[in-house]
C-alpha cells in the first residue's frame, strides 16, 4: 500500500517515525508546506484552502490513504478534504481520543491538551473528551512549541523557558495530549518538565493503533519506501528527516 502523509511542516514526521517503526506501508509520500507553516496561527478559512490545494499535490500519486499529520488540519478541514477525495483520509485528532480511552480508564484524571491555537480555539479535544466522560481538562495554546522544533531545538535552554512560560500554572497531570504533530519531537523534554511523569500522547503511534484496528494493516516483510516533498526548502526539511528518522 502507499499513503500519503500530509503535514504544514517538518511536525508530520513524529507520525511518518511510528509508520516507518511499524513498517505499515510499502511507500510513504510526505509532504511539508514549510513555505506556509504554521496553520495553526490561521483562520478556518485559509486552513481549508490550503489543505485542500495539498490535495492537488496528492493526486499526482496514486495514493490508497492519506494521513493528515496536522491537528489544525484535522480540526477544520477533514470534512471538506474527504469531500474532495476518491480515497480514504484520516487526521490525528479521533486517534488521539481513542488512545486516552485505551490507556487511561480513570475518567477523573487530570488530562493536560496541548496544541496550536486554532486546535485548543477548535474545541475539538475538550468536547470529545468530555463526550467520552473525561471532565478534569485543561486546554493550553502552546503555539511557540511549533518554531522550537521548525528550528530544530528539541531540547535546551530555549525551550526550557517556554515550558516554564506555558506549564507555570499546570501542576502534575496525569496525562499529556501531544496535539501538534510537531510536539512528539520534544515529548521527552515536555515529560520530564513534570515530576510524575505524565502519560504522552503521540499522534504517531495513535495513528498507527488506529489503521491496525479500523484497516487491518498488517506490516510489511521489507522497510517502507519514503519521499520526501515540501512547499519550500525541501532540502532543509529532508535534513531535518534524517535527523530525525535516520537514512531513508
Amino acid at each position: 500500500m502507499k499513503v500519503g502523509v500530509f503535514d504544514s511542516g517538518v511536525g508530520g514526521l513524529s507520525v511518518v517515525k511510528s509508520l516507518l517503526d511499524h513498517r505499515l506501508f510499502d511507500e510513504i509520500i510526505y509532504y511539508g508546506d514549510t513555505a506556509r507553516v504554521p496553520y495553526g496561527t490561521k483562520d478556518k478559512n485559509t486552513i481549508i484552502r490550503y489543505s485542500l490545494e495539498a490535495l492537488e499535490f496528492f493526486n499526482n500519486f496514486d495514493i490508497d490513504l492519506l494521513i493528515t499529520a496536522c491537528n489544525t488540519v484535522s480540526a477544520y478541514a477533514l470534512k471538506d478534504m474527504r469531500e474532495a477525495s476518491s480515497y480514504d483520509i484520516v487526521g490525528v485528532i479521533e486517534p488521539g481520543i481513542r488512545a486516552i480511552e485505551n490507556k487511561l480508564s480513570d475518567k477523573e484524571a487530570e488530562i493536560l491538551i496541548t496544541g496550536t491555537r486554532a486546535t485548543i480555539a477548535s474545541g475539538r479535544y475538550q468536547a470529545e473528551l468530555k463526550e467520552r466522560g473525561y471532565h478534569h481538562l485543561t486546554a493550553l495554546q502552546t503555539g511557540l512549541f511549533v518554531p522550537l522544533v521548525e528550528e530544530g531545538i528539541f531540547s535546551g535552554a530555549l525551550l526550557d523557558e517556554t515550558m516554564k512560560y506555558y506549564f507555570k500554572d499546570i501542576t502534575q497531570p496525569s496525562a499529556v495530549i501531544l496535539g501538534c504533530t510537531h510536539f512528539p519531537l520534544i515529548s521527552g523534554e515536555i515529560q520530564d518538565h513534570f515530576k510524575n511523569k505524565p502519560l504522552m500522547i503521540h499522534s504517531g503511534e495513535a495513528i498507527v493503533e488506529y489503521l491496525e484496528e479500523h484497516y487491518h494493516i498488517a506490516p510489511q516483510n521489507g522497510q517502507s519506501d519514503l519521499k520526501i516533498f515540501a512547499s519550500d526548502n525541501v532540502e532543509g526539511l529532508r535534513n531535518v528527516a534524517k535527523g530525525w528518522l535516520g537514512d531513508f
